[in-house]
């Protein structure tokens, strides 16, 4: 979408329908916004630091701009056991801002390749920092190389169409088409970037819901990866923490730009010259989501929206959209389920069921020319509103 963001797009579109419909009981299946209340331990973490902070023994003022090093280590150790080290970490105010941010250390002078569909913030970030080069008649970029992901190809792209010394956006499990990747065809894009001099930007904001144990969580269990990619993250999905804001990124310290100059030491001017650090409270929120009792309540948390999601694909997978040839793509690894109208546009469909069922998808169009006849439903809502959506979707008339 040339004109912008896809979401305050579909925002704009929801507040105009209920403007209209008045008595309308709107139900958001759009937005990978959580719903559930952040789990009781993690809660009294960051409500006892934020006591803390109205007496003079347990007030903090700024800390290091790479963040608090107990969460550093935490994060290297739990997550990463050995393939980050704890300064390779760099804790943010989430896996979205941290994007930015990468986009301003390459800056304008550098290929872009993202899979299609993507994360709109790829390319739409890469268009504001001036990477993107200008629109077609279709609305893609000139700058851009669009790596369709289809169901004819399982969703993994050919990696052939990349060009040399580009920066590639990679995001595993996809936002939108939910599939994580293998760590086969993980090795294949690691390969082909390592041949090719180009540096993987690997999105793992959804790794926490992967469930297939032969799936890999972080792209740095596969082999060279640490020489060329950079992974960001981010405590939203995993806890619940979309509103509080926190995330991290890893910079290998054997991934250097192609004149041997380490990314690790650019990255670092770059988060502590245009980033003051995560909040404080946040942070220690993070440290208690990744101590053992957080790490059983963020699971709980996780399996909420995998059941909201199971129980969504019972409903569209019925008998009303079986017989109109919908098709409902889902891998049990992700909050996401990406479905195909057939025959309809992507905002089409988009409009008739916010008019039908009062329900809120995102469309698939918004995410690339490729998802195009695709919706993408999210299973972050309440359990209730989700059976409702279920029920009235299973009425549409297609």
């Amino acid at each position: 979408m040339t004109a912008g963001y896809l979401f305050p797009e579909v925002a704009r579109r929801r507040r105009e329908y209920a403007a209209a419909h008045p008595d309308a009981k709107i139900i958001s299946l759009g937005i990978g916004n959580t719903t559930e209340a952040i789990p009781p331990h993690i809660t009294q973490a960051m409500v006892s630091y934020a006591q803390g902070l109205g007496t003079r023994v347990g007030y903090s003022g700024y800390g290091d701009e790479q963040g608090l090093t107990s969460l550093r280590k935490r994060i290297a150790e739990v997550l990463y056991s050995g393939m980050a080290s704890e300064d390779e970490v760099f804790i943010s105010d989430g896996a979205k801002c941290d994007i930015a941010r990468i986009q301003s250390l390459f800056g304008s002078n550098v290929g872009i390749a993202v899979q299609d569909p993507a994360y709109p913030v790829y390319v739409d970030g890469s268009v504001i920092v001036g990477a993107a080069g200008a629109a077609d008649s279709s609305g893609c970029y000139k700058g851009v190389t669009y790596l369709p992901c289809t169901a004819e190809n399982n969703f993994f792209p050919d990696l052939s169409l990349i060009k040399d010394n580009t920066l590639i956006y990679f995001c595993s499990p996809n936002n939108p088409t939910g599939v994580a990747s293998t760590k086969a065809q993980l090795k294949q894009l690691v390969d082909y970037a390592l041949r090719h001099g180009c540096i993987i930007i690997y999105d793992a904001a959804y790794s926490a819901f992967i469930r297939d144990e032969s799936l890999p969580r972080t792209i740095y269990e596969v082999e060279g990866a640490r020489r060329c990619a950079i992974e960001v993250n981010s405590f939203s999905k995993l806890a619940g923490f979309t509103g509080i804001r926190l995330g991290w990124s890893v910079v290998p310290s054997e991934l250097t730009f192609a004149d041997g100059t380490p990314v690790r030491q650019d990255w670092n001017r770059v988060m502590t010259t245009l980033f003051n650090g995560a909040s404080n409270i946040a942070q220690h929120g993070g440290l208690a989501a990744l101590d053992e009792e957080g790490r059983k309540e963020t699971r709980e948390l996780v399996d909420y929206y995998l059941e909201n999601a199971r129980i969504m694909k019972a409903a569209l997978t019925g008998e009303n959209f079986a017989s109109a040839g919908v098709r409902v793509f889902y891998t049990g690894d992700s909050p996401y389920l990406w479905v195909q109208f057939p025959k309809w546009k992507s905002w089409d469909i988009f409009d008739k069921i916010l008019d039908e069922c009062h329900v809120v998808t995102t469309p698939g169009s918004g995410f690339g020319p490729a998802g195009e006849s695709y919706v993408r439903f999210s299973s972050f809502g309440h359990r209730e509103d989700v059976e409702e959506a279920c029920r009235r979707l299973s009425k549409l008339k297609l």
